[in-house]
């Protein structure tokens, strides 16, 4: 397993807070996947409007947080290094779970078709072995 901290994160994806939505990844395999663990907290800015009372993380960060584990898969190849992946598109979205404070969210997304700098990606966001998120990406390399 290959193990990548905030730091090194950091040197492969452009995001810094407050848009950097990976703590950490815990494996990886460069041009094919990544897993990735984003620990949501209370603290988050967004739950302060979302929603007043009962906090929820919105289901568009959570589908960003997918594109940013895909974005390392993507952009840990050696020939990516320094580019940034862009979306290109979000097909077969499905939200079937909330993600609340305490949870432990598990990003993982699997590169399944390129060509050229343009690709797309398998992505399943869970808790606690429930699935919350499931889409499929496409992403541009710039």
């Amino acid at each position: 397993m290959k193990h990548l901290g905030i730091n090194e994160i950091k040197e492969i994806i452009p995001h810094r807070h407050p848009f950097l939505l990976l703590d950490y990844i815990e494996d990886y395999e460069p041009g094919q996947y990544a897993v990735g663990y984003k620990c949501v907290t209370y603290r988050e800015d967004f739950f302060n409007g979302h929603f007043p009372g009962e906090p929820v993380m919105p289901g568009v960060l959570t589908v960003e947080a997918l594109a940013q584990a895909g974005a390392v898969a993507i952009l840990s190849r050696e020939e990516n290094r320094g580019k940034t992946a862009y979306f290109g598109g979000i097909n077969k979205c499905k939200f079937k779970g909330k993600v609340v404070p305490g949870d432990k969210l598990r990003l993982e997304t699997r590169i399944i078709r390129e060509k050229g700098p343009v690709g797309i990606g398998e992505a399943v966001a869970s808790v606690d072995g429930k699935v919350v998120v499931a889409a499929e990406l496409t992403f541009m390399i710039g």
